[in-house]
């Protein structure tokens, strides 16, 4: 890679590591902190957002009918994304031992962080957990699908590929032959070695 490409991506992990640093500050107005990785409000902030729930029959007979209808086809998508997330797990278990690809900690990206918070109503807080496990399932998949791309082909497409995963940056330049086998043996032992993945 060259060194502006190098530089650029620096510059891009930095302005991400200023951007959680400024969603810490802004959250920091909240009256709650972190115990054994949970959120814990303030007795005082906890009355005040309860306040704030809206009770549950309240809000199912407030819901525009169409909601109610289209509810059936969001929560039916649960069981291809369940099979998903359990069909990448023995794919990566059985696949990633034998390439010798650090295997990706599926916990990392499952968070129901949001199922505590008290202003949501038991409807809101299963429509979170819903939320939290179909995005969690996504990039759980998206890395691993990114470390088999960074293991097999890595190699960047000649358009401007909308959303790339993290690993694409350092993927090999398309049509430069002379240099992807080295390449493709570089990325590989990058890969391998990677630590804390």
């Amino acid at each position: 890679m060259t060194n502006r490409v190098d530089s650029l991506i620096e510059k891009i992990r930095a302005l991400e590591h200023d951007l959680a640093a400024e969603f810490a500050r802004q959250r920091s107005g909240f009256r709650f902190g972190l115990e054994h990785g949970r959120a814990r409000f303030e007795a005082e902030a906890v009355r005040r957002l309860e306040e704030r729930r809206i009770h549950l029959m309240k809000y199912i007979l407030g819901a525009p009918i169409l909601y109610v209808l289209t509810a059936a086809v969001i929560c039916s998508l649960i069981l291809p994304f369940a099979v998903v997330d359990l069909w990448v797990s023995i794919y990566q278990a059985v696949c990633f031992r034998v390439y010798g690809i650090p295997q990706v900690p599926r916990g990392r990206y499952m968070i129901f962080d949001r199922t505590g918070l008290p202003y949501l109503n038991a409807l809101e807080k299963l429509n979170c957990a819903y939320c939290s496990y179909v995005n969690g399932v996504i990039a759980y998949v998206r890395e691993v699908s990114a470390r088999t791309e960074q293991y097999w082909c890595p190699i960047k497409h000649t358009r401007r590929l909308m959303g790339a995963h993290g690993r694409y940056a350092g993927f090999h330049e398309f049509g430069d032959g002379d240099g992807y086998h080295k390449a493709l043996e570089a990325a590989r032992r990058a890969l391998r070695e990677e630590r804390d993945a």
